[in-house]
């Protein structure tokens, strides 16, 4: 337990593991802070972020997943062909899969990590796994996105933070919000768990130690006063949204701090295992 939230590696799915059943659980929507809310299933993140231009998502999740997103966007008072842009995290199954039903629903234009374009483009994971290649159906991507970049809709700015290691092209955002007349710096953090990736021999991610290793150290150094992952229980996000503690300003290092040695014990058992 760190700073009252449990940090848990994503659960992986195979074709002899099912998916875990939180992640295609329905749950009503839930305003988290300023224009932010969440929107997804219990146990896959989808942030809705509203401007008076439209609104941002946050990743589509699975593919299963998209029409109670749909029914979400539309509670929380958002049209759906007013969702203008959808910002994917990174190129796995768990959160583009649901890309391409979302665009052809709301006419939303793709923003995602220049690493991930060919994956999301082919519906083809990058890298290499223990549980094997899992294809989702392929989405155009409008606009290919590097390290510093920033996106901006209806007088929000989103600030693109290239964190590597997932997947080559896994992007982190950040962005500031104003909730009830304080200024806060809220994160969403691309994942930096190892989660099934092959760290050594990835013939298809050569770099990904280097890259997950820089990307941990990366997120280590960004401020943040609240923490949104794609996984929402890394941060308790739920819980903590419905009891008002998402400002934790102290989160996001703790959660790298055992990013860190999470990824160092897993290299350490996967060099044993090739020896």
């Amino acid at each position: 337990m760190i700073a009252g939230t449990t940090l848990v590696a994503p659960a992986l799915a195979s074709a002899a593991t099912p998916n875990p059943p939180a992640w295609t659980r329905p749950a009503a929507p839930i305003h988290l802070v300023g224009p932010i809310w969440y929107v997804g299933s219990e146990g896959l993140a989808s942030y809705l972020i509203k401007t008076r231009d439209g609104a941002i998502l946050l990743d589509a999740t699975m593919a299963e997943n998209v029409p109670a997103i749909e029914r979400n966007i539309s509670a929380v008072g958002v049209p759906l062909d007013r969702v203008r842009l959808l910002l994917v995290s990174h190129a796995h199954f768990d959160h583009a899969a649901g890309d391409a039903a979302l665009v052809r629903d709301t006419g939303a234009r793709v923003v995602a990590g220049a690493g991930d374009v060919a994956a999301l483009e082919s519906g083809i994971p990058p890298g290499e796994t223990s549980y094997g290649v899992i294809r989702f159906s392929p989405v155009k991507v409008s606009r290919a996105i590097r390290d510093g970049d920033r996106v901006t809709l209806g007088g929000v700015t989103l600030r693109a933070i290239a964190t590597p290691a997932h997947t080559p092209g896994c992007t982190s955002w950040s962005t500031r919000v104003v909730e009830r007349g304080r200024s806060l710096t809220v994160l969403f953090p691309c994942s930096v768990s190892v989660a099934g990736n092959r760290l050594i021999g990835n013939g298809r991610y050569p770099g990904i130690v280097a890259d997950l290793r820089g990307s941990i150290a990366r997120l280590a150094r960004e401020r943040a006063d609240v923490v949104l992952p794609f996984h929402p229980e890394q941060a308790d996000v739920r819980r903590r949204a419905a009891e008002h503690q998402l400002v934790a300003p102290t989160l996001l290092p703790a959660m790298m701090r055992t990013a860190s040695a999470d990824f160092e014990r897993e290299l350490t058992r996967q060099t044993k295992e090739a020896r």
